[in-house]
């Protein structure tokens, strides 16, 4: 007896991992996931056909940098013309992305202008030839306005005609061309010229007007410009929307509104610089021909037609001197000039590159142009009381001060030079003071009259050189990529719906299962009882609608018993010569023990074995009324009669195959007050002695052990004890119970049941019934093997 624990009847409980456990509870509710699996996908399948499809159109353009000549210091310093450049590049960035470039795109294309067609399914967005339609206002300024708002249906009636439904549902008939009255702004509908309107009959066109300004604001949340890579300027421009010709027309017109922004800070540069010198050129004009009339007229008058040198040595080093003097003079024109250009009020643009020789002075004046731009840009945005705009101005002030603190530092040099100059020509003139008075008067006049001209000459030579910068200046950007679309769509993306609404029709009744079974306490299998308890299992019991089995019975119920009646051979001594007691008990009322050893017995009958039955719980006997047999209460007494008088006999208490069963059968009796005190008289092993000696089997259909001690009280006098758990009706905190008492050896060579099989389930295939003696006699023989176990059979 003491190696009983060590059988096991089914398969090996000690797998640690089992696949089939893992699925079979899902498999019981295959139609929870074929429903939601259908509802995942005709969900899915309607999203598509009623989403709006958005497309992505992107485009490439190369931006050239405006500092050129920083190019060639490239190799010097690597590092801050890196900085300088992506500084650069991301200010770009933020122009092309401003309001006032993306307002000029809005109105140019009319975006805030849409028309929908009306379909079966859905609306669909149509844009330009695909439009059969167009609207154009009266007052072309009518479009820009941010009070435009409103929604109108167009059916069409003819190629001449078509009726407009308003917001508030009135219905008028128009002909294409009629002027429509408006509250903000008068418009006409026109036929799209590209369409042909006899093919669009009774078609619904909604045409939306959307303030200007939201219009702006949504185009530049939506356009994405960044650069290609690092250190690259190439930008890739980037818009998704779900029309792909209008996003296509729009990055285009955006880089040609940005190329010609470009272009018109460079001719405001070259024009102011061609204005500075225009002006001079006219004022220098007029003096060459003042000093060229002077000198004719002095040779007229003084009649001179040639003269000599008569001091070449004083007059090649005059000559010398007075050509230095003539360059001073040159600069301190210039300067002059530069200065009055910079005395007036207004912040105007500095002519450039102009002649003078003080570097530090072209690059100040280069610096304070940039400035000067920059303000006029920010103005276009903001007013002059924005802190960016004061900055600035603070900026051009420190300038400003700086080119008048630099001009007059540079006259006071040029100056000084030639006053140096001065002082030798002058030394120079007393040592030629020889020299005839008229060719004193004609020098003079010839000096002057050449510094007029170099400077006149000088003026042409640079109104020509900006002439030709102008016309030379590259592009400022570059159109690597025109915008283009990949020609399908970003949204909604099909495929990841249809997976996404697969996993989510799935994992939906994965997870009621899952929580059903996490939350689900019972007991199922007879590895359950395995594992908690550690008693042998002897056998399981299907359900059944069934009570008793009959003799002949080949169902799975039958063979069930049949195959309990094998191994309980196992479990008591073969060698045993008197009858063998059977103990029948569980934890707590309804677990089937009573149907457990009613059905015993009738097993053991059908292999001509002598079985008695006794009904053992005394406080709530249910054995006559499971049996049909509540006549036999009345005629005959019962164990608790026995217990309590001597007088009578085991014989007199047993009634012979009651009711047409083949067993004998002793009923529990009156209920009494002290059954505990009854069971300890001692005289329960009197009718189980008495028992042994007459019958092969004695069946003792015991009370609950948790709900009294009736069972423990008289548990020596089994040699076999089963113990019944129902499957998916006890609780696995009750376990406890049959555990201690294994563990203590309380109930003598106990063994567990599991009762109530659940089959659809899939715990018979898995643990016997399915290979074991239900093959043959159950599914399988009447046909109804489930498709799920047909396969599963395949992997086992």
């Amino acid at each position: 007896m003491e190696n009983n624990k060590e059988i096991d009847f089914g398969q090996n409980s000690n797998s640690s991992f089992d696949l089939r456990e893992i699925i079979f509870p899902y498999l019981k509710y295959w139609y929870l996931f074929a429903i939601g699996l259908i509802i995942a996908l005709v969900c899915a399948n309607t999203y598509l056909k009623y989403a709006i499809s958005t497309y992505a159109v992107s485009a490439k353009v190369l931006v050239n940098s405006k500092n050129a000549k920083n190019i060639e210091l490239a190799a010097l310093n690597n590092s801050m013309l890196n900085k300088e450049a992506d500084a650069e590049l991301a200010d770009q960035i933020e122009i092309i992305k401003s309001r006032r470039i993306i307002s000029q795109v809005v109105d140019a294309k009319d975006l805030n202008i849409s028309y929908t067609r009306v379909g079966r399914i859905k609306e669909i967005e149509v844009y330009g030839k695909n439009s059969p339609i167009q609207v154009k206002f009266i007052n072309p300024l009518t479009s820009n306005s941010d009070k435009l708002y409103g929604n109108y249906r167009i059916r069409i009636l003819s190629p001449t005609s078509f009726e407009l439904i308003d917001e508030i549902g009135g219905t008028k008939k128009y002909n294409f061309g009629q002027k429509i009255y408006n509250s903000t702004g008068d418009f006409i509908i026109l036929p799209n010229p590209d369409k042909d309107l006899r093919s669009e009959n009774g078609s619904e066109i909604i045409i939306r007007f959307s303030p200007f300004i939201s219009t702006v604001n949504s185009y530049k949340g939506r356009i994405q410009i960044s650069p290609s890579s690092e250190n690259s300027r190439i930008l890739n421009l980037s818009l998704v929307d779900n029309v792909p010709n209008r996003a296509i027309e729009f990055i285009d017109e955006l880089v040609n509104v940005y190329n010609e922004d470009l272009k018109s800070d460079d001719a405001k540069i070259t024009e102011s610089t061609s204005k500075f010198i225009n002006d001079r050129l006219v004022i220098v004009t007029n003096e060459l021909q003042g000093v060229d009339r002077s000198l004719e007229s002095y040779k007229t008058s003084n009649k001179i037609t040639d003269l000599e040198s008569e001091a070449s040595i004083f007059l090649g080093e005059s000559t010398q001197t007075e050509k230095q003097i003539l360059d001073y003079n040159t600069q301190l024109s210039l300067v002059d000039f530069m200065n009055k250009a910079l005395q007036t009020n207004r912040d105007n643009l500095l002519p450039t590159n102009i002649g003078l020789t003080d570097g530090t002075i072209t690059s100040t004046i280069s610096q304070y142009n940039d400035l000067i731009l920059a303000k006029e840009e920010k103005l276009k945005n903001v007013t002059e009381h924005h802190n960016d705009v004061k900055t600035l101005q603070k900026q051009i002030n420190d300038v400003k001060i700086n080119l008048k603190s630099s001009f007059k530092l540079y006259r006071n040099n040029i100056q000084t030079s030639l006053n140096s100059l001065q002082s030798k020509q002058s030394n120079l003139n007393n040592r030629i003071s020889k020299i005839p008075a008229q060719e004193r008067v004609f020098k003079d006049i010839s000096r002057q009259q050449q510094i007029v001209e170099a400077l006149y000459l000088f003026l042409l030579q640079k109104r020509e050189e900006s002439e030709i910068k102008a016309a030379s200046t590259p592009e400022h950007i570059k159109i690597v990529d025109s915008a283009y679309g990949n020609g399908g769509a970003v949204s909604p993306n099909s495929r990841m719906i249809y997976m996404g609404s697969i996993a989510l029709g799935l994992a939906i009744p994965f997870a009621f299962v899952f929580l059903r079974q996490l939350l689900n306490n019972k007991v199922h299998t007879k590895e359950d009882l395995e594992k908690i308890v550690g008693a042998p299992v002897a056998g399981q019991i299907p359900n059944s609608k069934v009570k008793i089995i009959e003799r002949n019975d080949t169902s799975v119920t039958a063979e069930s018993f049949r195959m309990l009646r094998t191994n309980i051979n196992f479990f008591i001594d073969k060698n045993k010569k008197d009858g063998k007691v059977i103990y029948i008990t569980s934890s707590i009322s309804g677990e089937g023990k009573t149907y457990v050893a009613t059905n015993l017995s009738q097993i053991y009958t059908f292999s001509n074995d002598r079985v008695l039955l006794i009904g053992a719980d005394i406080r709530n006997p249910k054995i006559l009324d499971y049996l049909d047999l509540d006549g036999f209460s009345r005629k005959t007494a019962g164990l608790t009669n026995f217990l309590a008088d001597s007088d009578i006999l085991p014989s007199d208490i047993i009634i012979n195959k009651p009711g047409g069963f083949n067993f004998d059968f002793v009923n529990a009796g009156v209920i009494p007050p002290n059954p505990a005190e009854l069971l300890m008289n001692g005289r329960f092993a009197e009718i189980i002695n008495y028992a042994k000696e007459h019958y092969d089997y004695i069946i003792v259909d015991t009370a609950p052990v948790n709900l009294v001690t009736d069972t423990v009280l008289i548990a020596e006098n089994a040699d076999l004890t089963l113990y019944i758990s129902r499957a998916n009706y006890t609780d696995k905190n009750v376990m406890d119970i049959p555990k201690h008492m294994y563990q203590e050896n309380i109930l003598k060579n106990m063994n567990m049941i599991i009762n109530d099989v659940d089959m659809n389930r899939g715990y018979g295939y898995r643990y016997g019934y399915g290979y074991g003696y239900g093959y043959g006699y159950g599914y399988q023989y009447n046909g109804k093997l489930p498709w799920y176990k047909k396969i599963l059979r395949k992997f086992k």
